[in-house]
């Protein structure tokens, strides 16, 4: 198969008929062999109805139900373990991706041998605080990735299908998800001008917390992709730093008391300076920090993908 397109679904039934037969016609203008997946978020409207109108008359739609709304990033995973295609292509279903992307996108992966291509909405049609929010987050996450794209979060994504089985999504990780790969090892990421056009029906599923979210996952993406396999590095080196910081105070308030009494004057107590107590606090912070790398080495140890990694090639 040549082709699965993924859409994460969650109260968008006015779209979803309109969006499947859009993406129908692209494919077989281009003789492309497809599949459409549909996964279901927990909506409350008759989007579940409609996936199954649309799966009745297409044999190449498919779908998937959550009981409940377990997030975007859950509908994307799901997706990837059942796409069969050679290219795996993500977008939304409120009709703000285009279709028409899709040959293109495609020739990217196929022919000019990316392992991802990101979309990118130069521009777009949001509200002015979501622009200003989006450029602040993407511009953070090129910084501590190293990733150029500039635009993290567009759902309008193509994957080698090899990019969707090694990597797991979860939480609200579908914002960073070119990061996941770049940390399984595929390094050929690229971006394409991509049209965003307006809302057509309903409105935004995405509430203020989302900005919230986006930089509490930032960060953890971070550290898994940096330290999931040796969390001793991180805070061992940030508790060594700590403890010996207050270390180095502590030791100075000790040397100015000795030089007190051998000059036979009248010494403060120790416990009267205020960086004594800011030194104390280092050292049990730094303490902690170290016990923590500890305990998650330990945790690392007994976990059973400590030593999981992805074999490119092999030869018998």
């Amino acid at each position: 198969m040549d082709l699965s397109v993924i859409i994460p679904v969650y109260n968008e039934e006015e779209s979803i008929s309109e969006l499947a037969d859009w993406i129908v016609r692209v494919c077989t203008s281009g003789k492309i062999l497809y599949e459409i997946i549909f996964v279901d978020d927990g909506s409350s409207d008759s989007s579940w109805k409609i996936i199954l109108q649309e799966a009745a008359k297409n044999k190449s739609v498919k779908g998937f139900r959550f009981r409940r709304n377990y997030g975007k990033a859950a509908a994307i995973h799901t997706g990837f373990q059942n796409a069969a295609g050679d290219v795996v292509i993500t977008m939304d279903s409120d009709l703000q991706d285009s279709p028409d992307e899709i040959p293109g996108l495609m020739k990217m992966i196929t022919d000019e041998g990316y392992d991802l291509v990101s979309g990118w909405k130069k521009k777009r049609f949001d509200p002015l605080i979501k622009r200003t929010t989006s450029k602040f987050y993407n511009r953070t996450a090129r910084w501590s990735s190293g990733i150029n794209l500039h635009d993290f979060n567009c759902g309008l994504k193509a994957y080698r299908n090899e990019v969707v089985k090694s990597i797991e999504v979860y939480g609200e990780m579908h914002r960073y998800i070119p990061m996941l790969a770049k940390e399984a090892g595929f390094n050929k990421i690229g971006e394409k001008v991509v049209v965003h056009q307006a809302r057509k029906y309903g409105v935004t599923k995405y509430g203020l917390d989302r900005f919230v979210k986006g930089y509490l996952d930032l960060l953890t993406v971070g550290f898994i992709t940096r330290f999931s396999k040796s969390p001793m590095h991180l805070f061992g080196s940030l508790g060594t730093l700590m403890f010996l910081l207050g270390f180095i105070m502590d030791g100075y308030l000790g040397v100015k008391k000795l030089l007190y009494v051998h000059n036979n004057q009248r010494a403060p107590l120790v416990t009267d300076s205020p960086y004594f107590y800011i030194a104390l606090t280092a050292m049990i912070i730094g303490t902690l920090l170290f016990l923590t790398g500890f305990l998650g080495e330990m945790v690392n140890r007994n976990s059973s993908e400590r030593n999981s990694y992805l074999i490119r090639d092999k030869v018998n």
